[in-house]
This record gives C-alpha cells, sequence and structure tokens, in this order.
C-alpha cells in the first residue's frame, strides 16, 4: 500500500486539483484510494469524495487530540490500496509559529512522504534553491517527489527538471501545463461544491486525464509505498476493517433495544457541508438518515428530527423560495416542535429571507430574522464557544466547545426577545458575543461543530430528539404538538 501527503510551497499551487486528478487517475487501474484532508474544509472534501468513490476525511489538530488524528487515519486507510492527504496552505504554514500544526508536522506524526506541487509559472532555474530550501527547513520531512504544475510548454518543463535533477536529488514525478480546463471555479470559500458544479464528474474525468498523461503513477507509488512499522503494524491489526460508503445513504444503525429515530439531512445543491465522520457518528447514536431535497421535494420524509447542514443557500435562493409547499410544511413542523439542528447555510434558510446582488428571497421564516450577504467574510476560522442556560440539548451546558466558521452573511432584524445557546469566546457568532439561536426545538447557529475532540454532539442531539421527537412523527396525526 501507498501512502502520501500532497503540500505545497503555498496556496492556489493546484494540489486540491492535483489530488483529485490522482484520486481519479489510481482508481481507473483498479485501486482503491482513500482520501484525507487536513484541516477544516468541506469542499475539497466534497470533489475527493467524487473522485475517489469513497468518503473523504478531514485530519484538523486544532480540533482533535494527535492520538485522535492517527486513529482515523488508522481506521480508515486500512484496505486502500493508495492513501492520499491533501494538506492546506503551504507545507509548513499554520496557525502555530513552532510549525506544530502545519502540514508538515501532520505528514511527520502520520509517517507519510511528502510530494509537493510546485506552481512553475514565472520560475526556471530558481525552481531548485525552493525544493532545497524546503528539504533543508526540516529535514525530518521526507519530500519523496515534486510534481510541476503550471507549466509553460515542453521546453520550460525541460529546464525545470534539468535545474531540479542538477541541484537536488527529488524527482520529478510529472508536470502539468497550463490549462483553463484543469481549474475549478471559486466562490468566497474557496471552490463551487461538487454537488452545485453541473459538470462536476466530467471536471474530475479531465483531471484525471490530464494527471494519467502528465505523472508516472508507478513512481508515485513506488515511492510512497510502504509506511513506518508503528503504522504498519497497527494497520494490520485492522486488515478486517470495511470502508465507509462515499455518500450518506439510508443507514439503519444498531443501538442496544434502543429503536432507531429517523434523522432528515438536508443534501441537494444548496446544503452539502457535513463531515463523513459526523454523519457516522449519528449512525452509531441510533440514527438512521434520511436525506432529502430543500429544492424539489414538496414534502419532509417521515423523520423524528432534521439536520440542515451548510451550503450556499444565497446562490440557490430563488429556487428555495420557489418550492413554498416544503418551506410551509418545515415551519409549521417547527412551530409545532420538531427537533432541528442547523448549521451555517441552514440557519439562513430558516431565516424569514436572503437577501444577495440586490433581490431579496423568502425563506422557511421559522427564526425571527434577515440574512443579508456582504462582499467579505464576516466569520471566518475556529471558534470558541461556552454554552448557556439556554442550551436544549442534555449533557450540558458545556464551558468550552471548539468548531469553526465561514460565512459572509449577517442577520438583520433580529428579534430581541430570541435565546441564545452560546458565548463567544473566540469567533464572530452571529453578533461577535452570541451564537445558536434556540427557538422551541431548534437549535441554529454559525457555527459548525465536529464530532472529535470530546465534542460528541452526534449522541447529545440523537438524545435530544429521542426525548422530545417521538410523538412527533406524522404517523401520529393526533398530536398537534411535540413536547417542548
Amino acid at each position: 500500500m501507498s501512502r502520501w501527503l500532497v503540500s505545497a510551497a503555498h496556496r492556489s499551487s493546484g494540489k486540491t486539483t492535483v489530488s483529485i486528478g490522482l484520486c481519479l487517475a489510481l482508481r481507473r487501474r483498479g485501486l482503491s484510494v482513500q482520501p484525507f484532508k487536513k484541516g477544516p474544509d468541506y469542499i475539497d472534501p466534497m470533489w475527493l469524495t467524487l473522485a475517489a468513490g469513497r468518503s473523504c476525511r478531514n485530519l484538523d489538530p486544532h480540533l482533535a487530540g494527535w492520538d485522535e488524528l492517527e486513529a482515523t487515519f488508522l481506521r480508515h486507510a486500512v484496505g486502500a490500496d493508495a492513501s492520499l492527504v491533501e494538506g492546506n496552505l503551504g507545507l509548513h504554514d499554520g496557525m502555530a509559529a513552532d510549525g506544530s500544526d502545519s502540514n508538515a508536522a501532520l505528514a511527520g506524526r502520520l509517517g507519510l512522504p511528502v510530494v509537493l506541487v510546485l506552481d512553475a509559472r514565472g520560475t526556471s532555474r530558481g525552481i531548485a534553491p525552493l525544493v532545497l530550501g524546503y528539504q533543508a527547513f526540516d529535514p525530518r520531512v521526507r519530500i519523496e517527489g515534486v510534481i510541476l504544475n503550471r507549466v509553460g510548454g515542453s521546453r520550460h518543463e525541460a529546464r525545470l527538471r534539468e535545474a531540479l535533477e542538477r541541484y537536488t536529488d527529488v524527482p520529478v514525478l510529472g508536470a502539468l501545463g497550463e490549462n483553463p480546463r484543469l481549474a475549478i471555479v471559486e466562490r468566497h470559500l474557496g471552490l463551487v461544491p461538487s454537488n452545485e458544479a453541473g459538470e462536476a464528474h466530467q471536471v474530475v474525468e479531465t483531471l484525471a486525464d490530464a494527471v494519467a498523461g502528465g505523472v508516472d503513477l508507478d513512481r508515485l507509488l513506488g515511492a510512497t509505498a510502504g509506511g513506518p512499522a508503528p503504522i504498519a503494524a497497527a494497520a494490520s491489526t485492522m486488515r478486517d476493517a470495511k470502508p465507509q460508503a462515499a455518500r450518506p445513504t439510508t443507514t439503519t444503525p444498531s443501538r442496544g433495544d434502543a429503536a432507531p429515530l429517523r434523522i432528515g439531512i438536508a443534501q441537494d445543491e444548496a446544503f452539502g457541508f457535513y463531515y463523513a465522520d459526523d454523519l457516522d457518528a449519528l449512525r452509531a447514536a441510533g440514527a438512521e438518515l434520511v436525506t432529502f431535497d430543500t429544492l424539489r421535494d414538496p414534502a419532509l420524509p417521515d423523520v423524528d428530527g432534521l439536520f440542515i447542514g451548510g451550503g450556499f443557500p444565497e446562490a440557490l435562493a430563488a429556487r428555495l423560495a420557489a418550492n413554498a409547499p416544503l418551506r410551509r410544511e418545515l415551519r409549521e413542523r417547527i412551530e409545532a416542535g420538531l427537533p432541528v439542528y442547523a448549521e451555517c447555510g441552514g440557519l439562513m434558510y430558516l431565516a424569514r429571507s436572503i437577501s444577495w446582488r440586490g433581490e431579496r428571497h423568502e425563506m422557511v421564516g421559522a427564526i425571527p430574522a434577515d440574512v443579508v450577504m456582504r462582499d467579505r467574510a464576516v466569520g471566518r476560522g475556529y471558534v470558541a464557544l461556552q454554552e448557556t442556560d439556554a442550551f436544549p440539548w442534555p449533557g450540558g451546558p458545556v464551558d468550552s466547545v471548539r468548531g469553526h466558521e465561514f460565512h459572509h452573511s449577517a442577520l438583520e432584524n433580529v428579534a430581541p426577545d430570541l435565546r441564545y445557546a452560546y458565548r463567544v469566546k473566540r469567533g464572530h457568532g452571529i453578533d461577535g458575543t452570541r451564537d445558536g439561536i434556540v427557538h422551541r426545538n431548534v437549535l441554529a447557529s454559525y457555527a459548525h461543530l465536529r464530532s472529535v475532540g470530546g465534542n460528541r454532539w452526534p449522541q447529545r442531539f440523537v438524545d435530544f430528539v429521542r426525548g422530545v421527537a417521538r410523538p412527533c412523527r406524522r404517523a401520529e396525526p393526533a398530536l398537534t404538538e411535540c413536547p417542548q
């Protein structure tokens, strides 16, 4: 088996497109490929999942301990012929000044060799001291090869290869030319998500074609084969582990004698920001996950609760507004006490309206506030929260909750009597000091949570749903209101 981390000298070097292409190019060879993504990111993992056919798993040292990251990596790498970890930012970049949260640190902790994707535009002989510098900066990092990206032609590629061969011992594993067809359209937070890109499959196929033609896959697999003894030994004890499904599907879990609850998951072009491990944790807590489409379904499925994740509802606000029957039913079910957990885009959808680019569209109207899109990010990065007495789920209040936020939207015309689940200790949330609107059995916040680092929110949410929602199924029409 081969395992490696894909990184770069700096962001926007093309490591995501190269990683996507590698996943499908290797998959075409009949190999099973397990993708991972470092840091808090929904969008890149969606593309990697599409290319690999296996759910991409996030590795975030800010939200999870190293032991937990190692366990996650091993659990999902077992049984795969190739495991690819896509880094974020540059190889040695991170929030910590000592590099303890960098891609290099993650590679060292997991014993992974590094493949550098280098943006070759505007350089030739100068590529050699760049690579030498990366080697010398931290000799513990094993740079097993480079992939030259955005090469200006055959002559440019030859000069780059000559410089690296003459002055370094790092092999060139491949080269990709400058090609606008290899670019994925970007939006405020990065790439346009694959669930929204109408030609996502064709984009992935194009990237795989380019990688298959420009990268020596045999040499890549050979350079990254094997692994450190501790990881290899641990993997051997887990060889019977089964890979997870690439997409959240309806699954009936087992949780002792407790009947599974049905949790609806909004999944369509507007909403798709979910961590695979969190969905697994919901299943493990006793939930049967049932997907529904906010753009096309005229009614909710028969469920005990809802999880509406993030996305870009502003880009599809007109279509969301056009599905008035679903919005009406959702508002009525919420007022009757349906438990709902909504993150970021989900919060926006539950508000009265979304305004963007001079247009205003009606949303669900369950939360008394209006959403306005800003040109710049309102909240971006990691957050630290403290649960208040208004936090509705069991097991609290918790003094320190970690997560992240990425939003260009803000709330206006907010009802003054709303209750809030969180005090913001770091980040912005709704107004710089508060986050997590609580309305009936709804918790809606800008914060994105992870089921890591002791924050087992899926279990708490399922326990909450189990406690208040069993009587609220549409199969029991005599009930007009759920417990509050």
